[in-house]
């Protein structure tokens, strides 16, 4: 076997038929409400175009709901397990931005929105973004019992972090509809129609 090249770079891109999905998506969505139902219904296309897992997030400007970026799970479309979705719209946002610091001066209120609560790396992804309001879909043990993915030892005061560093969080805005799409997930893993790819198959 021969041995490959040493990388140099590695890219996270997102789907083409993501820009099916966002055609006709208007460049404010006012409703919290709206924003959290386009990352389910992303979510759960995601992970049946065979992306990655069923996550998808945005990141909007707080006050007007002008969206900024979006962003899905892409795993397993780049081979590349740092490829969640808060990444890829936390990232998609800042290069559209030209900045790493979405709190920057000058710069609106952003917020993140993800149809459930971050793992453990995308929880200090969050927090170091600049973002100051982070709004989910829903949070507890239903994802990790649903869909069998290892989101990581999340510590109990998760929230009242985010808060003491000035990023607001809102929780379950749409929980159910969240569930929802994990339960389909489920259905296809035990089916055997899409991968849980945790490291090692743990």
């Amino acid at each position: 076997m021969n041995f490959p090249p040493l990388a140099t770079s590695f890219t996270l891109a997102l789907p083409a038929w993501l820009n099916d999905e966002l055609a006709d998506l208007p460049d404010v969505i006012p409703s919290l409400d709206d924003r959290v139902a386009l990352v389910n219904r992303l979510a759960d296309r995601n992970w049946r175009e065979g992306n990655g897992g069923p996550f998808a997030a945005l990141v909007a400007e707080r006050e007007t709901g002008r969206i900024v970026s979006v962003g899905v799970n892409v795993v397993l479309a780049a081979n590349v397990s740092s490829g969640h979705a808060e990444v890829t719209a936390l990232g998609t946002a800042q290069a559209r931005l030209s900045t790493w610091d979405l709190g920057g001066a000058g710069l609106p209120d952003h917020e993140l929105v993800v149809n459930w609560r971050p793992c453990v790396q995308c929880y200090g992804a969050a927090m170091w973004s600049g973002i100051t309001s982070l709004v989910l879909a829903g949070h507890g043990p239903e994802c990790e019992e649903l869909t069998t993915f290892d989101e990581g030892p999340m510590i109990e005061t998760w929230v009242e972090a985010f808060e003491e560093r000035g990023i607001a969080v809102t929780l379950d805005v749409a929980k159910a509809d969240a569930v929802r799409v994990f339960q389909h997930y489920r259905d296809a893993v035990d089916a055997g129609d899409t991968v849980v790819y945790n490291a090692r198959q743990a």
